[in-house]
């Protein structure tokens, strides 16, 4: 493995920014210190920031089963050019990752192609409970259970209260929720169908609304309440559920957890009339007022990770007419450099990006040795250029799906360097697909 001297960087990390070298011998993070000397490939960080590599705890690759819409070499490729380094992948691909040997064939496929670290969430559904609990004694290597608690792909819709109280008494692993209540969407859907209206995309966040969201999340919480469990709430959308979570507590001591996607915190319901169902996913897009609610409760640590959701469809799925449009946005690898413009913005800082992207999801899955720039961890680390614009167009856009909702959005800032397990993987533009990624290990 090649050594890296990077020099004279503004060190993003653990609250503070400081000027540093950093030096990366055989994968780790060897050395942080004022002034390293040392015979390396050297790299002028001169004006530049490192973060610490982002984890994104949800993202969907469609692999298996899926990969005309993307796979997970393009995805996590397009992962590692936004500076997404780890990434944590859903079980609704085809088969539905039910079972353990289902699950694994997901690993085996990662170690093979994919540039980013890896894992993969054990899939739920109403009549493989057993099997999924048999995760507890897989703790230390799989990042953890994924319950749709609202509509999904195939048999992955959990809406069995026998099935749901066995696994939340049960489970020794995290369980991450999508949480819409089921019978508040198909209700409301007929509701409005009942008129003769011809649906839209600016329909979906009335159908899809604010108590579809806070039943389920409320329900889930009872749950996990109930029996201690640890409980991680997915892309929460709406300001009413924002009661539910606390910052009472630091993020370790915390047995419920909250995440909040980039495309809540950048896009509204007013944004339906441009872009249609290119912004149509689960949960809605919903009405300003929850977006100001989401931001502020980010920076005030209710809500504990930033995460993307990343979930690519054809051109031609999104085109389809409102009730047939697939749900799901392409964001991966645009989620720090959309945070990124968030800061030129004045909406928050550097050290509060580093710590909801990078830090806090290292603590709240307890990821082993990855997540800060500390010496001895892994060397999984991003060079930004706060100076070097950045403009999304097809030509840039790695996803296989060839389509974003940002296209001709100029980001202030560019992902310059990426580095994987200590391999550059990544060199304004320039790619070495010569190593892959790891399995994230976890310290349970």
């Amino acid at each position: 493995m090649q050594k890296y001297l990077i020099k004279n960087i503004q060190v993003v990390n653990e609250g503070h920014i400081k000027t540093a070298d950093v030096l990366i011998t055989n994968g780790r993070i060897e050395k942080i210190a004022a002034n390293i000397d040392t015979v390396a490939n050297e790299i002028n960080g001169e004006g530049k920031y490192l973060f610490p590599g982002c984890i994104d705890d949800q993202v969907h690759f469609r692999e298996p089963g899926l990969t005309h819409k993307a796979t997970i070499y393009t995805e996590a490729k397009a992962a590692v050019a936004g500076g997404v380094t780890s990434y944590m992948e859903m079980p609704n691909t085809i088969p539905n990752a039910l079972t353990q040997e289902l699950l694994e064939n997901k690993y085996n496929i990662a170690s093979q192609h994919s540039v980013a670290n890896y894992s993969f969430f054990m899939g739920t559904g109403n009549d493989n409970a057993e099997e999924v609990l048999k995760t507890n004694d897989m703790k230390k290597d799989v990042c953890g259970i994924k319950i749709f608690m609202g509509s999904s792909t195939g048999n992955m819709l959990v809406d069995n209260p026998n099935t749901l109280d066995k696994i939340f008494r049960e489970s020794e692993v995290l369980i991450a929720t999508h949480c819409e209540d089921e019978k508040i969407i198909r209700q409301n859907l007929e509701k409005i169908k009942s008129t003769g209206k011809i649906l839209t995309a600016a329909d979906h966040p009335i159908i899809r609304d604010e108590e579809a969201c806070y039943e389920s999340s409320l329900y889930a919480i009872q749950i996990a309440k109930k029996y201690n469990t640890r409980l991680h709430i997915l892309h929460i959308s709406t300001e009413k559920e924002l009661q539910l979570f606390t910052n009472m507590f630091p993020l370790k001591d915390k047995r419920i957890t909250a995440e909040v996607c980039v495309h809540h915190l950048h896009f509204t319901s007013d944004d339906y009339a441009a872009l249609g169902n290119q912004i149509k996913c689960n949960p809605a897009i919903k009405a300003p007022q929850n977006k100001e609610a989401l931001w502020k409760a980010l920076l005030d640590d209710r809500l504990d990770v930033i995460a993307t959701d990343h979930a690519p469809h054809t051109w031609q799925e999104k085109n389809e007419s409102y009730e047939k449009a697939h749900a799901g946005l392409p964001l991966v690898q645009h989620s720090l450099s959309l945070m990124l413009y968030y800061y030129k913005q004045g909406k928050i800082s550097l050290e509060k990006i580093a710590e909801k992207m990078s830090h806090a999801v290292s603590d709240c899955f307890q990821i082993k040795n990855r997540g800060y720039i500390r010496e001895g961890y892994h060397a999984d680390l991003v060079i930004v250029d706060p100076n070097q614009s950045t403009k999304v167009t097809k030509e840039n856009i790695l996803y296989k799906c060839g389509w974003s909702p940002l296209e001709k959005f100029d980001f202030p800032a560019s992902i310059t360097h990426t580095f994987v397990n200590g391999h550059l993987v990544y060199k304004n533009g320039i790619w070495d697909e010569s190593q892959q990624g790891q399995r994230l290990k976890f310290d349970r």
